[in-house]
């Protein structure tokens, strides 16, 4: 889904006040991980995760990594922290701008 800078900045002040949902470590994207966050996502739609892997270029390969596997999008990244955004086609819960 792609995000216009107004949407991704209100995403970006509701997502504030979040504290990070999933926890990813040295065992990276594995099948649990992307699940537990699949259905988070589900959930939620907006949401935060912590990353703890490596440097900077392996923090950023994972998150697209988990990105694509859940076909969400990143709305932000700051340090360790990556905020996530996957509409629910079922149950929409946030309203974005237009």
């Amino acid at each position: 889904m792609n995000l216009t800078e107004s949407q991704k900045k209100s995403l970006r002040g509701l997502a504030h006040t979040l504290k990070p949902i999933v926890m990813v470590a040295g065992g990276g994207a594995s099948e649990g991980v992307v699940n537990e966050l699949d259905q988070a996502l589900t959930h939620h739609e907006l949401l935060k995760i912590r990353v703890r892997v490596g440097d900077r270029e392996a923090r950023d390969e994972l998150i697209d990594q988990l990105c694509s596997k859940t076909r969400a999008t990143l709305v932000q990244r700051i340090g360790n922290v990556a905020t996530l955004f996957r509409r629910n086609p079922e149950k929409p819960k946030i309203k974005l701008p237009s």
